[in-house]
């Protein structure tokens, strides 16, 4: 027999947060740097996996990465990360989505980030509230994919994988959900995706807003 889903586990950045993919390409473009650098210089080498466990230094990271989004540029920039963050915004329907699941279902958050994601959720976002728990990588010092962090976000909602559904918007996390037993849901914002349609694929109906 399958089990019903009884939790729904979301990534923030790119599910519950818009990372404004858009907005970082206009700005690679006005400052004649590659596509994909600012995402890169910030999410692509060793100083942000070791911030994302809780091992590193996040003032570091981020002045490590602006060092390198300069070194691509060859000349001076302005703090580009900081611009591209401040152009970034909630995904109001999905909050939608979550606030609707309650209280028929748990809810909770499964985050790769740094130490901030609390304060974010709480003062920034306004939604901590939502969530019958928040795994933040940079807390518990494991990381998507890593299928120990899976099993550790559905044992904290108290359901097996079975019973919980994930959603991200990285294929290879979704893949490693899979693997480790949840039902899993690849949301992209930028393609339009509907993420109360996407839910009733796999067995969770969302009470109409």
């Amino acid at each position: 027999m399958i089990t019903p889903p009884r939790a729904v586990i979301f990534d923030f950045g790119g599910v519950i947060w818009n990372m404004g993919r858009a907005a970082a390409r206009a700005l690679e473009a006005t400052h004649g740097l590659p596509a994909g650098s600012l995402h890169a210089t910030l999410y692509g080498g060793d100083a942000w996996r070791l911030v994302e466990r809780g091992r590193g230094d996040r003032d570091a990271w981020l002045a490590g990465a602006h060092r390198a989004l300069e070194q691509l540029a060859g000349r001076r920039l302005p703090p580009l990360h900081a611009e591209w963050r401040a152009l970034q915004a909630p995904i109001h329907p999905n909050i939608e989505v979550v606030r609707a699941l309650r209280p028929r279902h748990r809810t909770g958050i499964l985050s790769n980030a740094d130490a901030t994601l609390r304060e974010r959720l709480t003062n920034v976002v306004g939604i901590a509230d939502l969530f019958d728990d928040i795994v933040c990588s940079a807390e518990v010092g494991l990381a998507k994919p890593e299928p120990e962090i899976y099993a550790l976000a559905c044992d904290r909602l108290g359901f097996s994988p079975g019973a919980c559904v994930f959603v991200d918007d990285h294929e290879a996390n979704v893949a490693a959900a899979t693997d480790a037993g949840l039902r899993a849901i690849l949301y992209w914002v930028d393609r339009g995706d509907d993420l109360r349609a996407q839910l009733a694929t796999v067995g969770v109906v969302v009470s109409p807003s």
